[in-house]
């Protein structure tokens, strides 16, 4: 079983404009003569790959900590695409519960191309992007999505990735309350069926 990490490096990894840089603070150190090291972070939870919730752009919506685990554990589809994901580009896609954009961190959902995709019965909405959506149109990409219980995983690192049928682990870090969390996402691939 081959097994490819499609996380991104937490604290070099590029952010989004206007978020704050992750940092990190040690709190113990052996360096200092302490008997372990402890280690203190500070970061948007949107820094790095990571998991929106409904709550990120729907008031009241669902928080990290209520979505279920299924969105984020299994069979997924790797597809490759360039610039702009508009209605047409979905209708040429294959029918998946997971699809994961592979585009050089310059793919993007239009609106009616989200609404596309979620209207297909979707579960998750993953890209190697900062954003599903370009500059401008945030809220209307993420809230189509996020009507239809569509969650979405951005910053993936799917480089050294081919386009294709994969299994997923991606589950967010259980934040209670918050509209986002990081992931540590992972495709398996092998000759199994799933």
């Amino acid at each position: 079983m081959e097994i490819i990490d499609i996380s991104v490096p937490f604290f070099s990894c590029p952010v989004y404009p206007g978020d704050p840089l992750p940092k990190s603070e040690k709190t113990a150190d052996y360096k200092n003569g302490d008997i372990y090291t402890l280690s203190c972070v500070s970061a948007c939870v949107h820094t790095g790959t990571h998991i929106d919730a409904p709550l990120h752009f729907v008031e009241n919506g669902k928080s990290i900590d209520q979505l279920g685990l299924k969105p984020f554990i299994g069979e997924c589809l790797v597809w490759e695409a360039n610039g702009e994901i508009n209605q047409e580009a979905v209708e040429r896609i294959p029918l998946c519960e997971r699809l994961l954009i592979k585009g050089g961190g310059k793919a993007y959902f239009s609106p009616e191309g989200a609404q596309a995709a979620a209207d297909r019965g979707i579960l998750l909405a993953g890209i190697d992007s900062l954003s599903v959506s370009c500059k401008g149109e945030e809220a209307a990409v993420h809230t189509a999505f996020f009507k239809k219980d569509v969650f979405i995983a951005e910053c993936l690192d799917l480089s050294k990735v081919t386009p294709g049928t994969y299994f997923l682990f991606a589950p967010p870090v259980k934040f209670d309350g918050l509209e986002g969390a990081p992931a540590r996402a992972v495709l398996l691939k092998n000759d199994l069926r799933f």
